[in-house]
């Protein structure tokens, strides 16, 4: 029968001071405790054993062991675990500095008090709705300690989110081409506010198919001058104009490119346009008008998707002519997409890669009823992001995309390919004599 006896070395467990359910996870800590003190003393050791060849004047060795660190607790993904680190004296000179240097330990730093694993997993839980306060709660029975849990820490990680979204927008964008993009507008609460915070967020696809945030800005209602100075500061910075733009109708956004990027062709958001047709007619008339439209943007080509919108003028055109003007007045933006690719039409229908990813930050203010600050906002909106850019899908034949950049022609989503004979020869150009 295994047990597990007390003796007079430190740290030792009692079967008989452990309760039952949670031996394993004592024992668990126990032998990462043992563990992470053998490889911090074969790390000192090693550190002394080095520089066992340097003495000073009077033949004494300049780096030797001196006993170990005040105990410390560190977190980890195992559980609280007390630490005795060995402690090393290093009498040599820096020459550079003229300070004496100092032994770092590369597995504990002096300022460690959690594991990298705890550490990405705290700010993961705060965005996906724990309040700060509930961190006590609910992880000093998991973990076995409160170390390192104080609504403090999450101040300060918000704090570092902050700085860390600043730089993003401030990087350089002048190596990275942006083919498509796709660009909305998100409104968050502010739980000590009365206005909203309006994100201005603009997800761009690379030349190799991949897909990333290019920017992240606090604006005022869309407005045209928001746009466009986010529109400016990402072309400042270097960006390129993009060939295609989804977006929904916010006027916003379009007289934003048409000044800054007026070379960029337009693409309407279906999913928008088709909510904006529905609250226009009756709900008696919903399930008539959903099929016409599902019939134009999934029509097999421009041709076909032409004349579903002749349909579905016929068919409601007398009596909701509102409803029919949303999309005759919009249909070259609308049916832009079909110019492209065939296998990238399910990417430029919609502006669905801003929608999804915002579903977890509009879930994460639901639980905490808004961030306190837009700043705050700003930062956890972008950590978010950044969290589910590593999980976002390349698009569809990703190989495709350069060939948009290049000025490809595509005909129904497929590519033109022009032979010698079929290329228009260009008439010379006469001189003034």
């Amino acid at each position: 029968m295994l047990k597990v006896v007390q003796t007079d070395q430190v740290g030792q467990l009692s079967a008989a001071d452990v309760a039952p359910g949670s031996l394993l996870d004592e024992l668990a800590r126990e032998g990462a405790r043992r563990m992470l003190a053998a490889a911090l003393k074969a790390e000192a050791d090693a550190y002394v054993d080095a520089c066992v060849g340097e003495l000073d004047e009077d033949g004494h060795r300049l780096v030797v062991r001196n006993g170990h660190h005040d105990p410390r607790t560190v977190t980890t993904s195992s559980g609280a675990v007390q630490v005795h680190a060995p402690r090393v004296n290093d009498k040599r000179i820096d020459e550079a500095s003229g300070e004496r240097t100092r032994f770092s330990s590369a597995i504990l730093p002096a300022w460690c008090r959690r594991s990298p694993k705890i550490s990405e997993v705290l700010p993961l839980l705060y965005l996906h709705g724990l309040s700060g306060g509930d961190f006590v709660p609910a992880l000093e029975q998991f973990l076995g300690s409160s170390a390192g849990l104080s609504a403090s820490t999450i101040t300060r990680l918000c704090e570092q989110w902050q700085d860390e979204q600043r730089a993003f927008a401030r990087r350089d964008l002048s190596q990275v081409d942006y083919v498509y993009v796709w660009a909305d507008g998100i409104h968050v609460n502010i739980r000590l506010q009365e206005h909203k915070l309006c994100l201005l967020v603009l997800i761009g696809v690379r030349a190799d198919g991949s897909k990333e945030l290019i920017t992240l800005a606090d604006g005022y209602r869309e407005s045209v001058e928001s746009w466009a100075d986010l529109l400016r500061d990402a072309k400042r910075r270097g960006m390129r104009a993009p060939v295609l733009a989804v977006g929904d109708g916010a006027l916003g956004f379009w007289g934003g490119l048409r000044e800054v990027f007026p070379d960029t062709r337009e693409q309407r958001c279906w999913f928008h346009k088709s909510g904006n047709v529905l609250s226009a007619m009756p709900k008696s008339a919903h399930p008539g008008a959903k099929k016409h439209l599902a019939e134009i943007w999934g029509a097999e080509d421009k041709t076909h998707a032409q004349q579903a919108i002749r349909a579905f003028s016929d068919a409601y055109a007398a009596k909701f002519p509102k409803a029919v003007a949303k999309i005759t007045e919009d249909a070259e933006q609308l049916l832009a997409f079909y110019d492209y690719p065939a296998e990238h039409w399910v990417h430029l229908r919609t502006t669905n890669p801003i929608e999804s990813t915002f579903a977890t930050v509009r879930h994460r203010t639901k639980i905490t009823r808004g961030p306190g600050s837009k700043a705050a906002g700003l930062a956890m909106a972008f950590k978010l992001i950044m969290a589910a850019q590593d999980r976002w899908r390349a698009v569809n034949a990703p190989h495709l995309v350069a060939l948009v950049r290049a000025g490809a022609v595509f005909v129904n989503g497929k590519l033109v390919e022009r032979s010698e004979d079929q290329q228009s020869v260009t008439p010379p150009v006469e001189t003034a004599a």
